[in-house]
């Protein structure tokens, strides 16, 4: 990672276009695969799990027994606490959410009633990994909410399983049912519906750009979360800081992927010195120090600001997904922040707590969408109805003005509509 010590050209490095704008090639073959999926439905996903899995499947779905299989043959026992100590954190935490929200009100004859999505659809990567911490972190939140049907889909493996610390993570988290699917032909499957995979009203869930490039395609179809991207970071120090933890907290991020990024904005330039040698010494000792190493070199950057203030300008116009403040009193300075997925402040609040066991779900915003959009939570799964419930005393007031406003736009069946109650009320 260079250091840069030019603010300007700080600036200009951080400034992004809008994020997600897709690859004309992929969406090519993206469209190409919803579209099979649409007219060949569960023969689609299996010739496609074959395909891009090599997985020869007889069936899609996840049965009971492969789930008891699972849960007798492989799960580690202490793996199986630190998942549910994790999900019942998350779960606490998205409960206090929750309780703001409530099934809403009537008063006056005007409210909104809040009500859960029917269904939704979760995507957990797979196939050469598992990750069982994106199974509570997006699961938890429907289920919290109330959603009555939650269906995952995620790549099985070459031998047509799916990992048991996966299908374990389904049971604490709730998951109704269990799709061996993966890529931008899961999501399709979500959003129309085969003989075998249900139809939903959401999905949610991090992915590949194929995955990514589906769910912006289907959206309109379905409801999505958002389009999340390359896996971000942005540290801001101060002199107080470890560069032992800046530098592991830098790696951790970019060790997700080579396309991941990783910034880090300091007032001390001593502490930029000693931040490059640390990650030195650290990625000689990780077992993904290819992807890491990539990954810092073409996205890593290393900015040394003359103050706080140059700091968090440069953080608000980057709007990262993660941002870590590694400074004194950093509490004081989170009312500052208005662009970042999630904060962390402090040198005890690492970004991976909040990957795995802090409560927050770590499906946040990349790619600049910060400016505009936020976490997972529990609201993604609710909807609202708007509720108009008046009578007649009320059409005396609030009719005329609305009899003017229709004519004015020339809507005479629109005025009609009050015209006749105002009448009927003139002949009482």
């Amino acid at each position: 990672m260079k250091i840069i010590k030019d603010y300007k050209l700080a600036r200009e490095l951080l400034e992004r276009s809008l994020p997600y704008s897709g690859d004309n090639k992929i969406e090519s073959v993206v469209k190409e695969i919803i579209e099979c999926v649409k007219r060949d439905g569960d023969k689609a996903l299996l010739n496609y799990t074959e395909r891009f899995d090599g997985a020869k499947l007889k069936s899609l779905e996840v049965t009971a027994k492969e789930k008891a299989a699972a849960r007798l043959q492989q799960t580690d026992p202490h793996l199986y606490s630190a998942l549910s100590f994790a999900a019942d954190r998350i779960e606490k935490f998205h409960k206090t959410c929750m309780r703001k929200y409530g099934k809403g009100f009537l008063r006056d004859g005007l409210g909104q009633q809040v009500l859960p999505l029917e269904r939704v659809g979760i995507y957990v990567p797979g196939g050469t990994a598992s990750y069982p911490s994106t199974v509570l972190m997006t699961a938890i939140p429907a289920r919290v909410a109330g959603v009555k049907e939650i269906i995952m889909v995620t790549p099985c493996g070459k031998d047509g399983k799916v990992p048991a610390n996966t299908l374990a993570a389904t049971e604490i988290a709730g998951v109704n049912r269990i799709f061996k699917i993966g890529g931008a032909q899961a999501v399709a499957a979500l959003a129309f519906g085969t003989a075998s995979v249900p139809q939903v009203d959401k999905i949610c869930g991090p992915g590949n750009i194929y995955v990514m490039t589906a769910k912006k395609l289907v959206y309109g179809i379905v409801d999505i979360d958002a389009l999340q991207g390359p896996s971000e970071i942005v540290v801001i120090a101060d002199g107080t800081a470890d560069p032992v933890f800046c530098a592991a907290d830098l790696i951790a991020q970019s060790e997700h992927d080579a396309l991941a990024s990783s910034i880090f904005i300091t007032t001390s330039a001593a502490l930029a010195v000693k931040v490059q040698e640390e990650l030195k010494k650290q990625l000689a000792k990780l077992k993904r120090n290819a992807i890491t190493t990539r990954a810092l070199t073409a996205n890593g950057k290393i900015i040394i600001v003359k103050d706080m203030k140059q700091a968090i300008e440069l953080t608000n116009l980057y709007a990262p997904e993660h941002l870590s403040l590694m400074v004194k009193d950093a509490r004081k300075y989170i009312g500052q922040i208005k662009n970042a997925g999630c904060i962390c402040a402090g040198q005890y609040s690492p970004v991976v707590l909040g990957d795995y066991v802090a409560g927050p779900s770590h499906a946040l915003p990349t790619g600049g969408s910060a400016r505009f959009s936020s976490p997972l939570v529990v609201q993604d799964f609710l909807k609202i109805n708007s509720i108009i419930a008046l009578d007649d005393s009320d059409i005396a007031k609030l009719g005329p003005p609305a009899l003017l406003l229709a004519e004015n736009e020339g809507l005479t069946g629109h005025a009609n509509a009050i015209k006749i109650r105002l009448n009927k009320k003139k002949t009482r």
